[in-house]
C-alpha cells in the first residue's frame, strides 16, 4: 500500500508541474485503468488497447509475421531457450563431463589429425586420459562416465598411419611435375 501512496504522490507532483508549465495532463482512458480498479476492468482496458493498436496497424509488418513458430509441435521442454542459444551460437564443450568426454572420444581422430607433430598428439591423448580419470573420480551427479581411456601409443601409431595414407593419396591425386622446355646451364 505504501507503493501506491508514493506513486499517487509522485503523480500529483508531476500533474502540478505540468499545469504550472502550461501543459494539460491527459486524464482520458488512454492513461490506464483507474487506481483501485478490479482485475476485470484492467483486463478490459488491456484488451481495448490491443484492439485499438490493431486498428491503427501497429502490429502490421512485424518480423516473423505469417510464419509458423519454430519447434511448436514438440514436447514441452523448460530449457528450450538454452538449447536454442547453444544451437544458434554453435557452442561446444557444454554439459556434464560424461557427455562431453563421450563426444570428444568419438571425434578424437579428427581432432588429432589437425595436429602437426607427434609430441602434440601424445600430449592431447594424455590430457584426454587425465580428464577421463578425473571425471570418474568426481561425484558431481549426472550420468556416469563410461568413456574409456585411450592407449597413447596406439593412438600415435594410428595418427602416423592416417597421416601417411593422406600423404600417399595426395601424391597420387597430384599431377605429375611439368617438364621444362628448356634447360638451364
Amino acid at each position: 500500500m505504501s507503493d501506491d501512496a508514493r506513486q499517487a504522490a509522485e503523480r500529483y507532483r508531476l500533474d502540478r508541474r505540468l499545469r504550472e508549465a502550461g501543459l494539460e495532463t491527459e486524464t482520458t482512458e488512454s492513461s490506464g485503468p483507474a487506481r483501485g480498479s478490479t482485475a476485470a476492468e484492467r483486463a478490459a482496458f488491456v484488451e481495448t488497447s490491443i484492439q485499438q493498436a490493431i486498428r491503427r496497424g501497429e502490429f502490421d509488418n512485424l518480423p516473423g509475421a505469417g510464419k509458423p513458430l519454430p519447434d511448436l509441435g514438440t514436447s514441452h521442454d523448460p530449457d528450450w531457450w538454452i538449447r536454442r542459444k547453444i544451437e544458434t551460437e554453435q557452442l561446444t564443450g557444454l554439459g556434464p563431463p560424461a557427455l562431453t568426454l563421450r563426444v570428444e572420444h568419438t571425434e578424437m581422430a579428427a581432432r588429432l589429425d589437425a595436429l602437426a607433430h607427434e609430441s602434440e598428439v601424445r600430449e592431447a591423448v594424455i590430457d584426454f586420459n587425465r580428464r577421463v580419470i578425473e571425471a570418474r573420480r568426481q561425484l558431481q551427479g549426472g550420468p556416469p562416465v563410461v568413456t574409456p581411456t585411450v592407449d597413447v601409443d596406439a593412438e600415435v601409431a594410428a595418427w602416423i598411419e592416417r597421416r601417411r595414407a593422406r600423404a600417399e593419396a595426395a601424391a597420387v591425386a597430384a599431377p605429375p611435375p611439368r617438364r621444362r622446355w628448356f634447360r638451364r646451364s
